[in-house]
């Protein structure tokens, strides 16, 4: 069976981030690491399998989610991933068994997480979720789907917080909402701003850098959305490529 590897203050300049193998001068690596220092003493649990790789779970009592949920009670998955290098080998079934236990340890009421309504890119596999027992707390615009799995009969159910469906008005063009809570918008979101400047189009940065600002972010995916004209364009952290795709949708 795969040993698995809990990041802690003592290990974690040595310790790999699966989802950033570099060394820990790269900007992805220096912004991952200080942000989840600042997590670890809040209850941020980081396990990974002991491979080169993405194969991993991280979570963190909802009180302290950087993410517009009402979940008291429960614990938070900000992320499971597990790589194609890594499938078939119940490594997915080891890191949410592992998280189901040490929840239940801790008195959680039930796990949360966030998905979508068909897989898709950074947000938990519905099909999976739902295999595992997973249920459907609370749903937002447009495709966003907090599913959960309850402990005990009569728990309370979790939801969205409103700010995500009472969305205040935002300036025309480009507005992204990102945190250091994924690496890659470390590398990303410079590259993006600097291509919207070269441009000239309106591209504005919400760069948010507490718990409290992130309950107040008006889409569930507080680690990276990308706005245009007050509607939702992604959430799916983009490369120049894919960003250069939609500014030619937008006929920029």
């Amino acid at each position: 069976m795969m040993e698995l590897v809990q990041l802690t203050h003592e290990n974690i300049e040595r310790e790999h981030i699966c989802c950033a193998i570099s060394s820990n001068k790269d900007v992805q690596v220096l912004s991952k690491k200080n942000w989840l220092k600042g997590r670890l003493d809040e209850g941020l649990v980081f396990l990974k399998g002991n491979v080169r790789g993405k194969c991993f779970i991280e979570y963190i009592p909802s009180e302290y989610a950087w993410a517009p949920v009402e979940a008291e009670g429960y614990m938070y998955i900000d992320c499971l991933w597990v790589s194609g290098q890594f499938k078939g080998h119940g490594y997915s079934n080891l890191l949410l068994d592992a998280c189901i236990r040490d929840s239940k340890e801790k008195g959680k009421k039930g796990l949360v997480i966030l998905s979508a309504k068909k897989k898709m890119g950074f947000l938990s596999d519905p099909k999976y979720m739902g295999y595992k027992g997973f249920q459907t707390a609370d749903t937002a615009e447009s495709y966003f789907e907090l599913m959960y799995l309850p402990f005990e009969e009569g728990v309370p159910i979790p939801r969205f917080r409103d700010t995500v469906r009472a969305q205040k008005e935002m300036p025309e063009g480009f507005v992204l909402y990102y945190t250091n809570q994924c690496p890659f918008t470390a590398k990303y979101v410079p590259k993006l701003e600097e291509m919207a400047k070269t441009r000239n189009v309106e591209f504005r940065s919400v760069h948010i850098q507490t718990r409290e600002d992130a309950r107040e972010c008006p889409s569930p995916f507080t680690t990276f959305s990308l706005f245009y004209d007050g509607r939702l364009v992604t959430h799916e952290i983009l490369s120049e490529k894919k960003f250069d795709k939609i500014l030619a949708s937008k006929g920029l």
